[in-house]
């Protein structure tokens, strides 16, 4: 069982808080996911009594034991951008998912071959990729 760092916009937007629930109910069928919070539609709460040092600090415990990050990058995020920086510096391999028909990627993230890029246009076509990426 791997251990997947799931990233998703928390503060940069919400809109695909839902979509975020799918793809970690999804992940969780064959793996950990250590960041279930990204999915939960009341994260605020969740990191309530939290300091921005505590969350980093928690953040970047599990993005070093992690196996995998799998970033879902259709609403652009500050944090996301960041954490897969930070995965690409420690050498975890890095999946980034988005939406075609509602975001272009910045060229920071698609011009950088490190990066493995899964641009699709249903979630039926995400959720097939991120089944053979995991198996």
């Amino acid at each position: 069982m791997k251990k997947i760092y799931f990233a998703g916009s928390i503060r940069g937007g919400r809109e695909d808080a839902k979509l975020y629930q799918r793809i970690i109910s999804h992940i969780s069928k064959s793996d950990k996911v250590l960041t279930e919070h990204i999915g939960n539609p009341h994260i605020d709460s969740a990191e309530k009594g939290m300091t921005d040092q505590d969350i980093y600090e928690q953040d970047v415990a599990w993005l070093r034991e992690c196996d995998m990050v799998i970033a879902e990058c259709t609403t652009p995020s500050h944090g996301v951008g960041y954490e897969m920086a930070y995965a690409e510096a420690i050498k975890k391999p890095v999946h980034i998912f988005y939406d075609l028909q509602r975001a272009k990627l910045s060229a920071m993230l698609a011009g950088n071959s490190y990066y493995h890029l899964h641009p699709y246009s249903t979630e039926e076509e995400l959720f097939g990729m991120l089944s053979e990426i995991l198996h």
